[in-house]
């Protein structure tokens, strides 16, 4: 499961250098309780040698943070796993697991020509990651403890076509650290419905009112209305969730996860599909599903046959 928001033609570039960490991740295929979002942890990373931790050693790195820096080293630059090394620490706001990171890089290939950059090619954006993603690899072990301002050089083998490896080279600096969380105008919802208090960090909880009994229809009721484009059943969504019983019983929750989940809104239950149609990027929804748009009278997992479910979904972005 790809949970990255890319922005831009830099973006597949990072992407592609990811991608050579080795990373298992898992396909979101409607098999899971809440939503069919899963992810496989990625397999432990393969140790540097010491010839790979003194090549990145070498690796020096010119110019001030806030701007592309110029990498310096002897070609053809050379590792045999998948290296990092933290340049500088960073002197902004401490890192934390499931945060929302905006990363510049720049990259470069092992003959020492450069490959791309976020700070120079199309607009200047940076690409937001969550620190925690399995896709990440070994970056997010050489960012705990970090801070925002942060530099860290990864040095990725890759196999070519004609059976030899190349080295790819990138240096990649944290620009901001943010929520993965609904941003918009607050709506206030009619009375009767469960109420949503949110956390520190944006993970939602809810109170049930006394006596609650679901109409039996599909509620989809706005709760933070954001201000990117409408969705459509098509799209690909990468969200924020957390599911219960009417009960109150948690059930699933991307947030426990501390990483955002991606969907096809045409792998989920249709609950889904119709509530978060026509809902706006950034928005938060409340979702009150009942048994015939959600798992029926059979269930699914800890779910129980004819369970109406309630969800608050924050609708992070849409492809």
């Amino acid at each position: 499961m790809n949970l990255r928001i890319t922005a831009g033609a830099a973006a597949l570039a990072l992407s592609a250098a990811l991608a050579l960490t080795g990373c298992a991740s898992g396909d979101n295929d409607g098999s899971t309780d809440a939503t069919a979002s899963s992810s496989t942890p990625a397999a432990d990373d393969p140790t540097p040698t010491a010839q790979d931790v003194a090549a990145l050693a070498a690796v020096r790195v010119k110019g001030d943070a806030g701007a592309e820096p110029t990498l310096e080293f002897d070609a053809p630059l050379s590792v045999s796993v998948p290296t990092t090394r933290l340049v500088d620490k960073g002197d902004g706001e401490a890192l934390r697991e499931g945060a929302k990171l905006e990363l510049h890089y720049v990259i470069f290939n092992a003959d020492g020509s450069r490959a791309g950059s976020t700070w120079k090619e199309g607009t200047n954006t940076p690409e937001a990651v969550t620190l925690g993603d399995p896709n990440l690899g070994a970056i997010n072990d050489t960012l705990k403890g970090a801070n925002v301002g942060a530099r860290a050089l990864v040095a990725n083998p890759s196999a070519q076509q004609d059976g030899s490896t190349t080295t790819m080279l990138m240096l990649l600096e944290v620009a901001t650290q943010g929520e993965w969380r609904a941003e918009g105008e607050p709506v206030t919802p009619p009375e009767g419905l469960p109420t949503v208090t949110l956390g520190e960090h944006g993970k939602p909880s809810i109170d049930i009112p006394e006596g609650f009994e679901p109409s039996g229809d599909l509620v989809a009721q706005t709760l933070i209305k954001g201000a990117g484009p409408e969705v459509t059943s098509a799209q690909t969504l990468t969200v924020h969730y957390t599911g219960w019983l009417t009960d109150g019983t948690q059930f699933d929750s991307s947030w426990d996860k501390q990483v955002p989940a991606t969907f096809s809104l045409q792998q989920v239950i249709p609950g889904w599909t119709e509530g978060l149609a026509g809902q706006t990027v950034g928005s938060q929804v409340l979702l009150v599903v009942p048994a015939d748009k959600g798992y029926g009278a059979e269930g699914k997992g800890s779910i129980p046959g004819g369970a109406t479910l309630i969800f608050v979904v924050d609708i992070l972005a849409a492809q």
